[in-house]
């Protein structure tokens, strides 16, 4: 089956918008006390406990190192205190289950 440019650019745009953390999962948002957007595209979750997780820009969960630096959109600094990848990367894919 053969697919014109525009059917290969819709799919395209398509991806895009399904990978984007603007669209991320309602689990993760509904669990996190604070979801706070990132400099680089991703997206930082303060939970409830105080401990925190990073969404990359393409919506999945990143490792990030106790101590490092993260740059909000709106400039601010935070320093990451924990590293909920697993918890973050649960709630992630319960959404893409169901």
């Amino acid at each position: 089956m053969k697919l014109s440019v525009a059917q290969v650019a819709a799919i395209a745009v398509i991806s895009a918008v399904a990978t984007s953390p603007a669209h991320a999962g309602h689990a993760a948002r509904e669990a996190a006390k604070q979801v706070i957007a990132l400099a680089d595209g991703g997206a930082l979750y303060l939970f409830d406990d105080g401990l925190m997780a990073k969404e990359d820009r393409y919506g999945r969960a990143t490792s990030v190192k106790v101590g490092t630096l993260i740059e909000t959109k709106d400039g601010r600094k935070i320093t990451m205190t924990s590293n909920e990848v697993a918890r973050l990367s649960q709630l992630l894919d319960l959404d893409h289950r169901g």
